[in-house]
């Protein structure tokens, strides 16, 4: 089998790895790009990225927002540091070029839900992380310790006797290749691939986070999934996002009668996201269709403030300065992910992780909205400062990493799959269901053969939602149990 070397890998080329790569000047960087430059989840980042930029707004606000929409499960310090890291995030990403909107001598800002004021920076509207993610592609093609592996699919991290020392890729053709590194960071995103309906790159299943449990490696809060409450309901996949900042803007939801679905609920349209999906949620559960009516909006119309909203809606026959757009909740964000300190380390040496792949308890329960951006860049820049300080290990031997010689090539989620995680892991969950789920999850685990590491994986990973799913009885954050031991379902009801 082939092989080369390296001082760090890098799987996934978001925000998060990109931000990892540029930091991490002093090592020589691999980073495994699978799919098309413009495929990440990061290029379809739309309301912005969140900061206490503003006039009259605060590092401290921005903290107590988190904390609030986070609820008890928030790590208290990792969501300071990404408060208090905010600015100098923005400041950085504009010298990389990054056009924020302004008005006058001040930043354009946006509110979107469970913010007590307006700290989204945008750029035109719904474009913020195509531009992020054109900058960061930008400065790593002119950085000399980055080298790009495009075409290359990470099937199985590959252990030694202490820990991870590289990584199964497969090429296009299925030709197998080891990549032996001194350290391996995860970056690969969420797992919104994984359900029916999802608003991520149909590609983002969690490749990362299932290698790393195979590998031994902990995980946490894996069965906090934030659904977003707007995404466009439509025949498509994945499903175009309809950007929360519409409802800062005064859009409202209403359901086929023309009620008003978030009135009698506390926040009303801009409350918090797992509120306003439930809420969705249960109007279709009573078989009302809902619609974001936007033809309203209190500075324009939808055509000239969200450009990028209008011209997808119109690619499906809707008119949103005329006529209400009809949205469902669909998978959005995964609060979970590999266990990692602040620094990226996750509990296996050689193993790093970061951005959407990693949980660091930052985002607890329900992360807040555009918080995503700003944490793929905040700790993206810490793990690659750390990275390029900190002693690695050495490079594992040729004998001593364990490779599964005859891995298959990965292959795709099985419709199988995504109908069950979106019916037993969905926006609401119950012990019955979640129990059913598992019993079915036995069948498919025994359709997969030996050599498809990754597909093996990836059902580990279903595995270890649905079980952390079904050991949470009590309601909190994005995971709701309509059994709930406590809590109460009447903002829902």
């Amino acid at each position: 089998m082939k092989s080369r070397d390296t001082d760090v890998v890098i799987i996934g080329a978001g925000a998060a790895g990109l931000a990892t790569a540029l930091h991490a000047h002093s090592r020589r960087v691999l980073v495994l790009a699978p799919g098309a430059p413009a495929g990440t989840a990061s290029d379809l980042a739309q309301g912005g990225i969140a900061a206490a930029v503003g006039p009259g707004d605060s590092v401290e606000q921005h903290l107590k927002d988190t904390m609030i929409a986070g609820q008890p499960a928030v790590d208290a310090n990792a969501a300071t540091y990404l408060c208090d890291e905010g600015p100098s995030a923005i400041r950085w990403l504009a010298t990389l070029g990054v056009p924020f909107a302004r008005e006058g001598d001040h930043w354009s800002l946006h509110r979107e839900a469970a913010h007590s004021c307006a700290r989204v920076l945008h750029v035109g509207g719904a474009a913020t992380g195509a531009a992020v993610m054109n900058a960061l592609r930008r400065a790593s093609a002119a950085s000399n310790h980055i080298e790009f592996a495009s075409g290359l699919r990470a099937v199985q991290l590959l252990r030694d006797r202490d820990g991870v020392g590289g990584v199964l890729v497969h090429d296009t053709t299925g030709e197998p290749l080891a990549v032996r590194a001194r350290a391996v960071v995860i970056a690969t995103g969420g797992i919104g691939g994984l359900y029916a309906r999802t608003t991520n790159p149909l590609g983002a299943c969690g490749d990362g986070l299932a290698m790393a449990l195979a590998a031994g490696a902990r995980g946490a809060a894996l069965e906090f999934v934030q659904f977003h409450p707007t995404a466009l309901d439509v025949e498509s996949q994945p499903l175009p996002l309809i950007t929360e900042a519409l409802r800062g803007a005064g859009a409202r939801l209403i359901d086929d009668t023309g009620a008003l679905v978030m009135d009698a609920i506390p926040g009303g349209d801009l409350a918090p996201r797992d509120v306003v999906a439930r809420a969705v949620h249960a109007a279709q559960q009573r078989r009302r269709r809902v619609r974001l009516d936007a033809r309203r909006l209190r500075d324009g119309t939808v055509s000239a403030l969200f450009p990028e909203i209008a011209r997808r809606c119109l690619s499906f026959g809707i008119d949103p300065d005329r006529e209400p757009i009809p949205v469902t909740p669909a998978a959005h964000y995964h609060m979970g992910g590999v266990a990692v300190d602040l620094d990226g380390r996750s509990s296996l040496p050689g193993l790093w992780a970061v951005g959407e792949a990693a949980c660091n308890g930052v985002h607890g329960a329900n992360r807040l909205a555009s918080n995503s951006l700003l944490e793929a860049i905040v700790f993206g820049r810490r793990l690659g400062a750390g990275l390029a300080r900190t002693p690695l290990r050495p490079l594992p031997g040729n004998g001593d990493l364990q490779i599964e010689p005859h891995a298959s090539p990965a292959g795709v989620v099985s419709s199988e799959v995504r109908a069950l995680m979106w019916r037993a892991a969905g926006v609401v969950r119950d012990g019955v269901t979640l129990a059913r789920g598992l019993a079915t999850l036995v069948n498919l685990e025994r359709q997969v053969g030996r050599a498809d590491c990754l597909g093996r994986a990836r059902l580990l990973l279903v595995r270890r939602i649905l079980e952390a799913a079904l050991a949470r009885t009590e309601n909190c954050g994005a995971h709701w149990r309509s059994d709930a031991r406590s809590g109460v379902l009447a903002e829902t009801a």
